[in-house]
């Protein structure tokens, strides 16, 4: 019997998956000079520029410190740029920069390669069945 399924817990089966993508990304992206960390946070700062180094952790999963790390990086990588924030003096706002903008760009279709190839043998109603089940557990998990 299926370990996940005998004991119920799905959240360390999203894990497990989760994981292995992670490997397969991190490859493709190595080709772009990427990390998986700084696709996340190119693909969150396009979604919604002006995020704070906090929101950015939250949605990268890390610490603020960590992510705060990261960005600096990823500012002298020239992907970012950092700029005040008008509704709080004490965070700055986290904006794409145009190199980043084509770093994420060029390296899209690597990603969707290897989404493609591992979703390979799920139907379009599953891919977006699987898709919708996420979606739904991040809004819920979120409030």
């Amino acid at each position: 019997m299926d370990p996940y399924e005998e004991n119920g817990c799905v959240t360390f089966l999203v894990r497990h998956a989760w994981l292995s993508m992670r490997s397969a990304l991190a490859a493709a992206l190595d080709e772009h000079g990427l990390s998986v960390q700084q696709y996340g946070t190119l693909l969150c700062v396009r979604k919604d520029p002006g995020l704070t180094v906090a929101d950015v952790g939250r949605v990268v999963g890390t610490t603020r410190q960590s992510a705060n790390e990261l960005i600096t990086g990823m500012e002298r990588a020239g992907l970012v740029e950092r700029r005040p924030n008008p509704k709080d003096r004490r965070t700055q706002q986290v904006h794409l920069t145009a190199a980043g903008a084509r770093r994420l760009d060029e390296a899209a279709p690597a990603i969707r390669k290897v989404e493609d190839e591992l979703e390979a043998s799920f139907s379009k109603a599953d891919r977006a069945g699987a898709r919708a089940w996420l979606t739904h557990m991040v809004e819920s998990a979120e409030g």
